[in-house]
């Protein structure tokens, strides 16, 4: 059985392509059950329909199924859902630190901007420091076997930086940086939103301009909840995600998280 959801025609937007559309919906089913490994794929014509799409797109999403060895076509029979799938992703299993020093281990990282500019604005005050307060602003880019995955903008306040420069960067870790300086973090606020990719951003991680992007914004405090340093981070949700692993005794604090409507009452 399919979801309704397969029923309907795709629509365009800017950003989205409908082959990766049609792929996402399809990797879904495929990856929850809903087509069984060995199952066979419905027909060309069929999700055509299916989809309201070209067989072009068909053929186009069928193939990004196949490369992510999710499927297998058979000549003169059809596409069937291989019958041993990748193995399943990982889910949560590290602290925050853990995570970072993971990312920084399976990536490299491109030091895009570096800067000491004055803060101003938003900057300032999460900071809870003063305007035209010296800052360090570095933007940088990581890459996973050569694809770029994160573009991250980071803003710290001089008194916790030190004689910390670029070169510093491109071979270590900022948070790794800020504890050899010291600093003992104590918690992170953060905040998940989905954001249009800006040209800038869809050059850097080799994505359509407008194409749906995650955004995380961390507000990283020390020991002493003394702000030392605001983080953002953009990533493609076809190349990564966000996991977390919250204990029983934690699910009634904040550390579960809050949904916050902007909309107007």
């Amino acid at each position: 059985m399919t979801s309704d959801v397969m029923h309907s025609a795709l629509k365009r937007s800017p950003g989205t392509s409908l082959h990766r559309q049609m792929f996402t919906v399809l990797r879904d089913q495929i990856v929850r059950g809903q087509y069984r490994a060995g199952a066979m794929i419905p027909k060309e014509e069929e999700l055509c329909a299916m989809f309201g799409v070209s067989r072009i797109t068909v053929r186009r999403a069928l193939a990004d199924l196949e490369a992510e060895g999710l499927v297998e076509k058979r000549q003169g029979k059809g596409t069937f859902v291989r019958l041993e799938l990748p193995a399943m992703r990982p889910m949560a299993t590290l602290g925050y630190l853990e995570s970072l020093r993971q990312i920084s281990d399976e990536t490299t990282v491109e030091v895009l901007d570096f800067e000491r500019p004055l803060a101003a604005g938003d900057i300032a005050q999460l900071l809870g420091i003063e305007e035209a307060s010296p800052l360090l602003h570095v933007t940088r880019l990581r890459r996973k076997a050569a694809v770029p995955v994160m573009i991250t903008e980071t803003w710290v306040p001089e008194a916790y930086i030190g004689e910390i420069n670029q070169s510093d960067l491109e071979t270590e870790p900022l948070f790794e940086l800020l504890m050899k300086r010291g600093i003992r973090f104590g918690r992170v606020a953060q905040e998940f939103t989905a954001i249009a990719a800006s040209p800038a951003q869809a050059r850097l991680l080799q994505v359509p301009p407008g194409q749906p992007l995650i955004g995380i914004n961390r507000l990283i405090y020390d020991d002493q909840q003394h702000p030392v340093q605001y983080l953002v981070v953009v990533m493609s949700p076809e190349r990564s995600r966000v996991l977390m692993d919250i204990a029983v005794g934690a699910m009634n604090t904040p550390a579960t998280g809050s949904i916050v409507h902007d909309a107007a009452a």
